[in-house]
């Protein structure tokens, strides 16, 4: 403890272990100490975590400069519907068949009726496909 309160570094640890009881999901949340330089290191769960440690951090102790190195998980997504987690799209040019992109995109040319389900929107007829037309390529 300094002669008016608390040290630099006993501010960033304090920090540190105030946003570790957040329970943001921060991994290995620390922080490297140069002058009134800190690095914020860890790995966050998502964009946002890593944005919110950053703004609690600057919340309670005032720096010089402040950087972000946190680390973001891959995140699979989450809550999304089935096919739409993965959406592919293909730009229709000539000589495309349903058959030969379902070829393309799952090894298999008989499974071009996933393809034309998923484009019912657009498709009235598997056999009839146009030249610039956008399909969707569903998982």
């Amino acid at each position: 403890m300094g002669l008016f309160g608390s040290s630099f570094e006993e501010k960033v640890q304090a920090a540190l272990e105030a946003i570790r009881a957040l329970g943001l999901g921060v991994a290995d949340l620390n922080a490297r100490v140069e002058g009134k330089v800190v690095t914020l290191q860890g790995t966050a769960p998502t964009m946002e975590v890593k944005a919110r440690v950053m703004q609690e951090f600057n919340a309670r102790v005032e720096t010089d400069n402040t950087l972000n190195q946190i680390r973001v998980a891959k995140a699979e997504p989450v809550g999304l519907p089935g096919p739409a987690a993965e959406e592919r799209w293909h730009l229709v040019v000539s000589g495309d068949t349903l058959s030969a992109l379902a070829k393309k995109y799952y090894g298999k040319a008989s499974l071009y009726m996933k393809i034309f389900e998923a484009n019912k929107d657009q498709l009235s007829n598997p056999d009839l496909i146009k030249v610039g037309q956008k399909l969707r390529i569903p998982s």
